[in-house]
C-alpha cells in the first residue's frame, strides 16, 4: 500500500454482495468565518454497508463532522457539499426537513459522548426512551413505557424498573449512556453513529459498554460507524477502520491488519501509543508531512 491518501473504502470482504446503505462521495464541509475559512472536511468518500466501520484520528481531524453531515446536523452557518451523500438512496442534501426527522432516531441512531450533555435533566430515563419510541412509532403511552422497560433489561441495567423512574442526575455515567444507548436504539435503526461513546467513562465500564453495543449491532443486524481516538479499541471491536488527518482520508484497511499500516501517519499514531511491556524512555511524537495532503 502506498503512502498515498486513499478516500475511497470500498466494501470489504464478507459485506461483497451487499448493497451500501450509506454511500459519501467527495464529501467537503466548510466553516466560513469572520477570519477565514476552515476546511473541516476535505473530499471524503466511502461506503458502509451493515458492517462496523471505525473512524480514528486526532481531534480536529473531522470524524465527528463527517457522521453530522451524513444526519445533517451541522450549524446553519456550515457549507456543505457532496457529489453524493445519500442513506438508503435518499439524498441527504436535498431531502426535505420532515424526511430528515424521520431518518434521524429513526433510521440513523447517534449516541453522543457524554450522557450529562446529551440526556434531558428534567425527564425521567423512561419518558425519555418513551418519547424516542412514539416520535417514530404508533405507541401508546403506556405500550411505550413497557417498550422501554425492555430496552432497559436489553442494555443489561440493574435495576431497570428504578431507572425507569430516574433522573439523569441520579445515574451514573455507566448507566447513563445504557439509557443513551437504549434510547437510540429504540425505533431499531439500520444504521448507529457512536461518537466517542466510551470517553467519559472509566476503563471497565468503556469495556462493558463497548460488548453491549457490538452484541446488539451483530443481533439487530445493524451497520456501525464508531468514532474514536483509541486506535487498538476500534482494531479490536470494528470490521473496517479509515485513519482521518485534517479532514482527509488517510487511508483505509481491514481492521485485523491496522498494526501493518504503512501510511506514515497511521504509522505515527500507533508508535506514540505507550506500552505495558516494552520499556520506553521517551514516547514518540508525530511528525508532520506536507505531503499527506492532496489539494483541495
Amino acid at each position: 500500500m502506498s503512502d498515498e491518501p486513499s478516500l475511497l473504502l470500498g466494501p470489504q470482504p464478507g459485506v461483497a454482495g451487499q448493497r451500501p446503505l450509506v454511500e459519501v462521495r467527495n464529501l467537503r464541509v466548510d466553516f466560513p468565518s469572520a477570519t477565514g475559512v476552515t476546511h473541516a472536511v476535505r473530499g471524503v468518500t466511502f461506503t458502509l454497508a451493515r458492517e462496523k466501520l471505525g473512524i480514528v484520528g486526532e481531534s480536529g481531524s473531522g470524524k465527528s463532522v463527517t457522521g453530522r453531515a451524513l444526519m445533517r446536523l451541522l450549524p446553519p452557518s456550515a457549507v456543505v457539499q457532496a457529489e453524493a451523500l445519500r442513506f438508503d438512496r435518499t439524498d441527504i442534501l436535498t431531502a426535505s426537513e420532515r424526511k430528515m426527522r424521520a431518518l434521524r432516531g429513526g433510521r440513523i441512531g447517534l449516541i453522543l459522548q457524554d450522557p450529562k450533555y446529551s440526556l434531558n435533566p428534567v425527564m425521567t430515563a423512561g419518558d425519555q426512551i418513551s418519547e424516542a419510541l412514539r416520535a417514530h412509532t404508533r405507541l401508546g403511552r403506556r405500550e411505550a413505557r413497557d417498550k422501554a422497560l425492555s430496552l432497559l433489561e436489553d442494555v443489561q441495567i440493574r435495576d431497570p424498573r428504578r431507572v425507569l423512574d430516574a433522573y439523569p442526575h441520579e445515574l451514573s455515567g455507566g448507566m447513563g449512556q445504557r439509557v443513551m444507548i437504549a434510547m437510540m436504539l429504540a425505533p431499531e435503526p439500520d444504521l448507529l453513529i457512536a461518537d466517542e461513546p466510551t470517553s467519559a467513562l472509566d476503563a471497565t465500564v468503556q469495556a462493558e459498554i463497548l460488548r453491549l453495543i457490538e452484541a446488539l449491532v451483530d443481533r439487530r443486524g445493524m451497520a456501525l460507524m464508531l468514532i474514536s481516538h483509541d486506535l487498538p479499541l476500534v482494531s479490536r471491536f470494528c470490521d473496517r477502520v479509515a485513519v482521518m488527518y485534517a479532514g482527509q482520508v488517510m487511508e483505509e484497511l481491514p481492521a485485523r491488519d491496522l498494526r501493518r499500516a504503512t501510511h506514515g501517519y497511521t504509522r505515527g499514531l500507533l508508535e506514540c501509543l505507550p506500552s505495558l511491556t516494552r520499556k520506553q524512555v521517551k514516547l514518540p511524537t508525530l511528525r508532520r508531512d506536507a505531503e499527506w495532503l492532496s489539494p483541495r
